[in-house]
């Protein structure tokens, strides 16, 4: 087990004014109610993010299949391993394949090929004594990188009250495409919350806290990005702890107006998510007119240069925390995946 220092975070990694339109309430009609029966109406905000665009359904449906064919087969390697020791371990999950899946193949990985049939699984009556396995933390099934894995139930709730308390650093890498940014470091600030057709959807800050369809409320949602390289121009910068950038803030309040005939660059950013929403940095890199190449559940590019696009381009790049028994600051960072790579080669050719 590596020795942690006190002083200095230990990285574990292989050595490898925008224009904007008025925002309007959505009123949900009802039957004029009878003097005795209850008040039904209610406001609703409305969201200031498009709806799902008709073609990604078929396209998400194909995926989803192909993932989990993927997923089936999948078996956690040991270069796969960021980082073990007796209480978690940190892996680089691919893309296109399930968390639960890299869970799955944690036992096998822990009990030595030994322990395996020739399917992967363990071999029946083996004896592996093995540990509770908890994920720490979730990724979308086509984003790669950083996945912790807690071996007792103690230290994962140690963790899920690190990540509640937003005592967790995170960075992550996309590919986007859009108009190059005028920004170099930006953070954005909105709500976030499910529509009434069930889609997750970017609303105006001021709404946090309203009453959505279904129950539900519109909660915060932060996002610091850093642009690294625009058409393969810049360079990259080693992952540090993000501050947020008070001075080039975004507040959303109403729709972006985004110039959809403007010219489309290859934009490599760095992004530091505040709050944990589900898809936060897809939707916000929508919102900011650059979605993410792939992604075309939130209009990103499904072709792009001749080429399709079966799944979309981010990367948890690295999770830093305090060691939840030892109380060291450790950072894990995976290795960045091929389409990063080539963009970045590009910068430097």
């Amino acid at each position: 087990m590596p020795l942690l220092s006190s002083f200095h975070p230990i990285v574990y990694a292989p050595k490898f004014p925008r224009t904007l339109f008025p925002i309007t309430s959505m009123s949900i009609p009802t039957e004029s109610p009878s003097p005795n029966a209850p008040q039904t109406q209610q406001n609703y905000p409305a969201p200031v993010s498009p709806p799902l665009p008709a073609i990604s359904k078929q396209i998400e449906l194909t995926r989803a299949m192909s993932a989990s064919a993927k997923s089936s087969l999948f078996k956690l390697l040991r270069s796969d391993v960021l980082y073990e020791d007796d209480w978690l371990i940190a892996v680089n999950k691919p893309q296109g394949v399930y968390c639960e899946s890299v869970l799955a193949s944690v036992p096998c990985l822990l009990a030595g090929d030994s322990a395996e049939s020739d399917s992967g699984q363990p071999v029946e009556g083996t004896n592996l004594n093995l540990p509770e396995l908890h994920l720490a933390n979730r990724l979308d099934r086509d984003t790669s990188g950083v996945m912790v894995i807690t071996k007792s139930h103690k230290v994962a709730s140690k963790l899920v009250k690190a990540f509640t308390d937003r005592d967790v650093c995170k960075t992550y890498v996309a590919l986007c495409i859009g108009p190059a940014p005028k920004w170099e470091r930006i953070t954005i600030k909105s709500g976030h919350g499910r529509s009434k057709f069930g889609a997750w959807r970017v609303y105006a800050a001021s709404d946090v806290g309203r009453a959505l369809p279904g129950g539900s409320v519109v909660r915060d949602m932060v996002t610091s990005f850093e642009v690294l390289s625009v058409n393969g121009n810049g360079g990259f910068k080693e992952p540090s702890r993000f501050q947020k950038n008070e001075d080039n803030i975004i507040i959303v309040k109403n729709k972006a107006a985004i110039d959809v005939d403007a010219k489309k660059d290859e934009i490599l950013v760095r992004a530091s998510p505040w709050s944990g929403r589900t898809h936060q940095l897809r939707l916000h890199c929508q919102y900011l007119g650059i979605s993410i190449r792939g992604d075309v559940k939130y209009e990103g590019v499904y072709e792009w240069n001749g080429r399709i696009y079966e799944g979309h381009e981010l990367h948890a790049e690295s999770l830093s925390f305090k060691h939840p028994v030892t109380g060291r600051p450790v950072m894990f960072q995976a290795p960045l995946p091929s389409w990063a790579t080539q963009a970045l080669q590009l910068s430097s050719n």
